[in-house]
Order: C-alpha cells, then structure tokens, then sequence
C-alpha cells in the first residue's frame, strides 16, 4: 500500500461528511422502529462518528480508480457502517443489562451482543431505510468517485 493511501483528500472528506449526514438520517429513521420506551442516549451522535470514520476510511481508501469502483465503495462503506452501528449498539445494551447483573458470566455478556445485534437488525429491517441506505450509498459512491478525479 503506497503511503499516499493514508493521506487526507478532499474526497475524503467530502464522502465521511455525507456518510455522517447518512448516519443522522438513519438514526432518525430508525427511532420509530424500535420499542416504546427506548433509552436512546447517544445514539445518533454515535452513529455520526461511525459514518465519518467508515466513509474516511472505508470508502475514502477506495476511491480513484473509476465510477463503477466507487459505487462499490460506497456500498462496503454502507455496510461498514450499518455493521459497525449495530454492533457498538448492541454491545452498549449488552453493557447497560450487564451493570444490572442479567448476566452470570462474561460469556454470556459476549453471547448477548450477538443476540442483541440481530435482535435491532430485524427491528431495522425497514424497507424505506433500505432503499435511503442503498441509494445514498450509491450516491455517495459517485460523488466520492467525482472529487477523487477533480481533486
């Protein structure tokens, strides 16, 4: 890997911006999915963050080598950051039901995760937030694809 792959770009920067705004919608998205009663907390700023990392990294290293190359890091950057979102939040529930000792041991906790994540993956399987998430990454991906040859 050449050592220019670590330097910042200005499409870098322009697809983590629009994946931390792709995050935001997705949080606001997702908030009527899930049960009443949900402590959100942080959720949305997380999510953010996780967007401007994963298109930073994910999608930003990926780009420069053609449009149909770009729609495919937007995609891995799309998925990267559902992965990524899923897991943080479910590992923060597993840690909010561990400090109420629901669990006997640390195996348990680590099983929970799991179980946890696939738990809000099937709450957010929401066909409006499919089809914002697969187009916003298809978007993103041309755009990031765009500034990579104008920059």
């Amino acid at each position: 890997m050449p050592l220019t792959d670590h330097m910042p770009t200005g499409a870098r920067l322009v697809v983590g911006v629009c994946f931390a705004a792709v995050g935001w919608h997705a949080s606001q998205m997702i908030r009527p999915l899930m049960t009443e009663g949900t402590d959100f907390g942080w959720f949305n700023e997380v999510n953010v963050v996780l967007g401007l990392i994963c298109g930073w990294v994910v999608t930003g290293s990926r780009l420069g080598r053609g449009y149909p190359e770009g729609i495919s890091a937007g995609l891995t950057g799309m998925g990267a950051l559902v992965f990524w979102a899923l897991f943080l939040q479910s590992f923060n529930e597993m840690l909010k039901l561990a400090l109420e000792r629901r669990y006997d041991g640390p195996v348990e906790a680590l099983i929970a995760v799991f179980e946890i994540g696939i738990d809000y993956g099937l709450q957010a399987l929401y066909i409006p937030l499919i089809g914002f998430l697969l187009g916003a990454s298809f978007l993103i991906g041309l755009i990031g694809e765009w500034c990579a040859r104008r920059w």
